[in-house]
């Protein structure tokens, strides 16, 4: 019966003698879109775009905070990223990246955009534009990690002859590769929009953004590349030669004044708390007058971003999720007194003996505001709560009575009932997820109810360009011209929005001024690894030695290999007129066994064998 089904089935089919094979088999799918199709519709061609815009490369970004552990800023509290303090040397493929299929789709829409006739010559212009200052971003992050790499601004294609040597390209000079970064934005900034609302799509500040930044690094490296002569390749590939730098730092700072001068962007100054003020920075999406670019993301869109999820105070969290990333003592230290001075925190006095504090607060008193906007500190409030961070109870005779459990419960000596002996935010070593350096992360923290939800997480969006940033890249360029002058203006713009309301003059602004206004202003943000190798200063900084936490925060090029941390005590001693205050102790958590050691190699990450056996022209980074 089946069989006589099946056959009657079959023969219904054959019957449809109206439909003849070739129209049977030239029918339009319905599944996908066509070419013709998506390049008569402006909506349509957004939607490529927007795929495009979401595959931009970042090394460092809030999508995945463990990369922030790498280096000296933070410590991973997670179990499975214990392994990133433990491994000396970093591997020579660290921070690579090679994405030729992603160059080739946006030059397949480039060229499409060209010949897009149907469309609106605006949109068509913008479109373009777009992909042009996409295809840049591309290779500003392939020449930052790899050096010169082949500059490939056709979609290529293989003719199936057996022969693929055509399609095989050198390396660019280092060089070259700055150089076409910032001649395409200078072409394109006039196409794109002059809109300071226009943040998560490219605009003229943008641009001029990409620009500045591409050209002081470009400068940077041809100054003081001759410091490490070795990282080099006689053909150009890597290396810029020293007479180009006038040229770049010429550029970078026209490119940040023209940013400055249009008026358009400001510093954020909408809260009377300077360190709430710089916090909300990062998370207000509302007529934000310093935000140029960003990857935005939306709860709705169902686009969501998991970094307060991730690293929120356990003892505020909203689920039994965060604490992840601990920034170290090694940064925290770092943020200047308010008289412009560099100090460590006073834990001791001259003869070693305990400095006694009324409230935990109190030692990070009377420092650069961008303190409290970028850490959370012990004692600080996070969503209306007070964060719970320390370490447990110092007796009189130098024990300490602590707990290995968050909010953990204990007898103290001369008392009968169990009380509170650590905080529910730790520190505990070892524990994960507690504050393990004494400090969790307040920059890109979400403050609204639910961002902390596995459910919901939150809308935050990540900020790859920013008003002080330009601000600071102006102020650097002007130094390295010799306008120091120009350079304070600049850098005291950013400070005086911190509370450093004593300006630098013109002979205060020094290497080590630029290097350490960078690395407060913008930590967490992805620069420090960047700037440390355009500064030629990374194998100086990550040495591989286990030395001590400097005592001189301000000077640039101190070793700074392991993540340290500062917890708090209470003192119980009621025999003592300090009863009940607080000490502070210098930490290193147990699971920092090794020191970082950033090897010359490590200036320019590893080729892979395959791209170089498949491409022989491809020469191999030095020193690897």
């Amino acid at each position: 019966m089946k069989k006589y089904v099946y056959v009657l089935t079959l023969g219904a089919l054959l019957s449809t003698g109206a439909c003849k094979d070739d129209d049977f088999l030239d029918r339009a799918p319905t599944n996908i879109l066509l070419n013709d199709q998506v390049w008569k519709d402006k909506n349509l061609v957004l939607t490529v775009l927007a795929d495009l815009y979401g595959r931009y490369p970042d090394y460092q970004s809030i999508k995945n905070w463990s990369d922030f552990t790498n280096f000296d800023e933070a410590f991973a509290s997670e179990f499975g990223q214990y392994g990133r303090h433990k491994n000396q040397d970093y591997a020579y493929g660290d921070w690579n990246y090679w994405d030729y299929g992603y160059i080739r789709e946006l030059n397949l829409f480039i060229q499409k955009s060209e010949a897009a006739t149907s469309l609106d010559a605006a949109d068509r212009a913008r479109f373009l534009a777009e992909a042009r200052f996409l295809r840049a971003a591309v290779y500003f992050e392939l020449v930052k990690r790899m050096g010169g790499v082949p500059l490939v601004l056709e979609p290529m294609q293989y003719d199936f002859s057996g022969d693929p040597s055509y399609l095989q390209k050198a390396r660019s000079k280092e060089s070259e590769i700055y150089d076409f970064v910032i001649s395409e934005m200078e072409a394109i900034k006039a196409t794109l929009p002059d809109d300071a609302n226009s943040k998560s799509r490219a605009s003229k500040a943008a641009a001029l953004a990409m620009q500045a930044r591409a050209a002081l690094y470009a400068g940077s490296i041809a100054k003081y590349g001759p410091t490490t002569p070795q990282v080099s390749l006689p053909g150009g590939e890597v290396g810029i030669p020293a007479d180009k730098a006038t040229a770049y730092y010429q550029t970078a700072l026209k490119a940040a004044q023209e940013i400055i001068t249009s008026g358009k962007y400001s510093l954020y100054k909408k809260q009377p708390d300077l360190q709430a003020n710089f916090a909300a920075l990062f998370t207000d999406k509302g007529n934000n007058p310093e935000v140029i670019f960003v990857e935005d993301f939306k709860l709705k869109s169902g686009k969501i971003v998991g970094w307060t999820l991730s690293n929120q105070p356990r003892s505020s969290a909203e689920e039994q999720q965060g604490g992840r990333l601990n920034p170290s003592l090694n940064l925290v230290q770092s943020f200047e007194k308010l008289d412009n001075t560099f100090a460590p925190f006073a834990i001791t006095t001259a003869t070693g003996q305990p400095i006694y504090y009324t409230n935990p607060q109190d030692i990070f008193a009377g420092r650069d505001a961008r303190l409290g906007g970028t850490i959370i500190l012990p004692g600080s409030q996070f969503k209306g709560k007070t964060v719970d961070i320390w370490a447990g109870y110092l007796l009189g005779n130098g024990t300490v009575v602590t707990s290995d459990a968050l909010g953990g419960k204990k007898v103290l000596p001369g008392k009968t009932a169990e009380e509170q002996v650590v905080g529910f935010d730790g520190p505990i070593d070892n524990l994960e997820f507690s504050a393990q350096t004494g400090f969790y992360v307040r920059k890109y923290q979400d403050p609204t109810v639910g961002s902390g939800q596995i459910g919901t997480q939150s809308e935050v969006w990540w900020i790859r360009y920013r008003y002080a940033e330009v601000l600071l890249n102006a102020a650097e360029a002007a130094f390295e011209l010799g306008q120091k002058t120009v350079a304070a203006d600049y850098m005291n713009q950013v400070r005086e929005r911190a509370g450093l309301t004593k300006a630098l003059t013109a002979n205060e602004i020094t290497f080590d001024r630029i290097v350490h206004e960078r690395k407060v202003e913008l930590a967490f943000e992805g620069h420090q690894l960047w700037d440390y190798k355009r500064w030629r200063i990374a194998h100086l900084v990550w040495n591989g030695a286990s030395t001590d936490l400097t005592t001189d925060p301000g000077k640039a090029t101190d070793p700074s290999t392991r993540p340290f941390g500062l917890w708090p005590y209470k003192l119980y001693d009621p025999a003592s007129p300090n009863n009940g205050k607080w000490v502070f102790r210098k930490v290193l958590p147990s699971q920092v066994t090794n020191a970082d050691r950033f090897r010359l190699g490590n200036y320019y990450s590893f080729i892979s064998d395959e791209i170089r056996n498949n491409n022989p022209k491809i020469v191999r980074n030095p020193n690897q």
